[in-house]
This record gives structure tokens, sequence and C-alpha cells, in this order.
């Protein structure tokens, strides 16, 4: 349960967090599909009807109750409508881990962030299949919930979550279920490593969050609106992501088609 009044999520976070569970809801009702059909992006990505129903939902929810701030989604962006950005907008994936959504191991999630001059302010986190939702603010802190399918959440029941020191036997390292290659075994043979966690989706800087991880490197190609919410709630919960050269992991890099550098997600340093 929630502490106390000072560390509980603002209205504008637990917003967030109810568009990104009823976002959840229309990728569970295609999920419960005997199939899925995909089609192929032109960066050869998948993307299915569940990730356009979703984002279409998300967006129109966004932009009636912040109708300011402006909204990069990555399904609008595949099309080519990209809005312009500011110093404040939000970073959407509807359903981050389409791979994995079709390969039903209910690693996926709903990706929904708002970032202030660079840094990711506040992220949401759902994991539908797997019924745990996530929400970072960096005013308040950092939090997990479970839920039940068809049941709205009662976000009274948040639980503070926090990233934990690295262990002195060795650290538990997570790494993409779907591109974990050698560059990456490569960089984590410079670490003393006790256990690797495959996880797909944004689910892996939430296991880091939570205290059940402690690094999870990406030596691969990733998108903004991949990364920005988990990075909130992590950030959120006192870990970090930085570039593997260490410098701040920012947002808004729009000469770059938000293109995201290589990067390493910390827990507590």
């Amino acid at each position: 349960m929630i502490q106390s009044e000072q560390h509980v999520p603002s209205r504008r976070a637990l917003s967030l967090a109810d568009i990104a569970w009823r976002a959840g809801e229309i990728l569970l009702a295609h999920y419960a599909l005997n199939e899925v059909e995909a089609r192929r992006k032109d960066d050869n990505s998948p993307v299915t009807d569940a990730d356009e129903e979703a984002e279409i939902f998300i967006l129109s929810q966004l932009r009636h109750l912040f109708p300011d701030v402006p909204i990069v989604a990555e399904e609008e962006v595949s099309g080519g409508h990209a809005s312009e950005i500011g110093d404040r907008f939000f970073l959407v994936d509807p359903l981050d881990g389409t791979k994995e959504f079709l390969s039903r191991n209910g690693e996926f999630t709903v990706n929904i962030a708002e970032i202030v001059n660079g840094t990711p302010a506040c992220g949401v986190v759902f994991a539908p299949a797997r019924s745990r939702l996530f929400v970072g603010e960096m005013s308040s802190g950092a939090f997990d919930l479970l839920t039940e399918a068809g049941v709205v959440p009662d976000f009274g029941g948040l639980r503070h979550i926090a990233a934990r020191q690295p262990p002195p036997d060795g650290l538990v390292a997570v790494a993409s279920r779907s591109h974990r290659d050698a560059r990456t075994d490569e960089y984590l043979a410079h670490y003393k490593v006790k256990e690797f966690v495959s996880a797909g989706s944004s689910l892996k800087f939430c296991l880091v969050a939570a205290g059940e991880a402690d690094i999870y490197p990406r030596l691969g190609r990733t998108m903004e609106w991949d990364t920005a919410a988990g990075h909130a709630v992590l950030a959120a919960a006192g870990g970090s992501v930085t570039t593997l050269d260490g410098r701040p992991f920012v947002y808004g890099k729009i000469e770059e088609k938000f293109a995201n550098p290589f990067f390493v997600a910390r827990g507590r340093s």
C-alpha cells in the first residue's frame, strides 16, 4: 500500500496509468484470439491490428486530457505523421514487444512516458498478460500493482518499489529475449554475473527497478518510445540509464529520428 500522502503519485501519473490499463485491455482482447495476423512495416518490424487499435485509444485519451502536449507515438511515426515536440511531450508505444505478443509468451507491454527537458519525468509500463503495472514519477517514486483482467484497478493498492544495491555475490543480469546477442554477452563478461534472466519489452527496466535484477545492457537498435517509460520507472526507483560510456540518456532526438544509442540500465550504485 502507498505509505504517505507525500509519496502518492500525482493525478497526472494516475491518469496515465488508467489509460495504459485500458489500452492493455484492448491488447488482451486481441491476444485471446486464436490467430493474430502480423504485417511488416517499412523497417521490417511487425505490426498488428492490436498495436494500431491500442494506439488510437491512447492518443485520443491523451489529446483529450492534455491537449497542449505533443505526442510522439510509434505507429504514427511509422505512418509518417510525427508531431513536432517541445520541452514537454509524450512518448507512446502501444504494444512494446510485438514479437512476444505474437509468440504468446506474455512479455509485452503498454508504454506511456512524459518527457520534460529531455528527461523522463513520469512513465507507466503495463504488462497486461502478466497482470502487473508499473508507475514511475520523479516527484513521488516508483510503484507496482497487481491487476486483474476486466477489473478496474484500485490504484490505492500501489506498492513502492526500489532498485537495489549490487549484491556482493554477483549481479542478476537481464537481457532481451528476442535480441540478446554476442555483443551483449561480451559486455556482461566484464561484470561478476551470477544469473541471467531473459525478458521481453520494457519489463527489463522494471525488473531492475523492482530490485529483481541489477543490470540490463542493450547493444542493439531501440527507439525512444521503446525505452522512455521503463527509464522513468527505473529512475524513479533510484536506478539509472546511461549510454555505454556513462553519458546521460536523453529524449527528443529529432535529428536521429528518435533512435537511441546503445545503453546500460543499472540499479543503485
